[in-house]
């Protein structure tokens, strides 16, 4: 499984992104933006390396080790979705572990005085929930949440845990020494995963899915409209650990360019917007965004 569409879509416009590299800057150039208030942030994996959890498409990205599950596959299979299902099993409880880190807190502090507008974030981690941004937008969705493919019905995750361990009582595997993903799968042997009982929904037997956009799927339109709301609301968009390969953030980057607004992309490593950014910062993101509240707010986070 992989919680982001495909790269592409028809969204035209804006400067073509063959052109020059953005400025190099270092963090004056994002105090500068931030100061003046009003920013929506846009966050991806990068931002939750600090709490442990991998991004994709970094130096060590796990799309450089496997191919994840589609959409396609999943709704089509029933041996793909309880191969899904059997990996995410194991590998979930360690995202559900997994706290926020220096930069969800710092980002949190930025809402709360102002300087941040709107987060939306491409994680299903649910981290900046749980940093208290209870109003940011999960583009993607989040692993938390279950959604019935027939009837629609949503669940907790803990839910359907606990029905998976009565479900498998004898199925064992650790993640200790396996390659966790973003979304919390991991590898297991061919034996384990054909044994694994799948869960169907409580209310009408119909498939579950993690409520998440797979690789295929198309985040729900009210979602995206809902984003570029929030992006023509702001002065300026803040980019923070995306390599903006897909479609589904880039185009919120391309849309604040064509309105003539400010892009500062911080990541480490080259993105798909940095043509549209007027600066790029280089610097790990905790540590940058924490010095960045702290002189913003006048205080130290907590």
């Amino acid at each position: 499984m992989h919680p982001y569409p495909t790269p592409g879509g028809t969204e035209t416009g804006g400067r073509p992104e063959t052109g020059p590299a953005p400025q190099s800057a270092g963090l004056e150039e994002v105090e500068r933006l931030l100061a003046g208030g009003g920013v929506a942030v846009l966050s991806g994996a990068g931002l939750s390396t600090e709490s442990g959890i991998p991004d994709y498409r970094g130096a060590t990205g796990s799309l450089r080790r496997h191919t994840p599950m589609t959409y396609q596959e999943f709704t089509a299979s029933e041996d793909g979705r309880r191969r899904y299902w059997a990996r995410s099993h194991i590998g979930w409880r360690t995202i559900a572990r997994a706290e926020p880190n220096a930069g969800h807190r710092a980002v949190e502090g930025l809402r709360r005085s102002g300087h941040v507008s709107a987060v939306i974030t491409q994680n299903v981690d649910g981290l900046h929930r749980a940093a208290g941004t209870l109003g940011a937008v999960e583009l993607h969705g989040g692993l938390d949440r279950v959604v019935c493919l027939g009837c629609r019905r949503t669940s907790g995750r803990e839910d359907l845990d606990r029905r998976l361990h009565a479900l498998n009582d004898a199925f064992r595997p650790t993640v200790a020494g396996a390659q966790l993903n973003p979304d919390g799968d991991v590898q297991l042997p061919d034996e384990l995963v054909r044994a694994f009982r799948v869960a169907p929904c409580e209310a009408c037997g119909g498939v579950l899915k993690p409520d998440v956009v797979f690789f295929g799927e198309s985040v729900p339109k009210p979602r995206v409209q809902q984003c570029y709301d929030l992006v023509d609301a702001a002065r300026a968009l803040l980019v923070l650990g995306s390599s903006l390969t897909v479609m589904s953030g880039l185009r919120f980057v391309r849309h604040a360019d064509r309105a003539g607004k400010p892009v500062v992309i911080v990541n480490q490593g080259a993105t798909r917007g940095d043509p549209y950014a007027a600066a790029k910062v280089a610097l790990p993101l905790g540590p940058a965004l924490t010095t960045l509240a702290e002189r913003l707010t006048g205080s130290p986070l907590v």
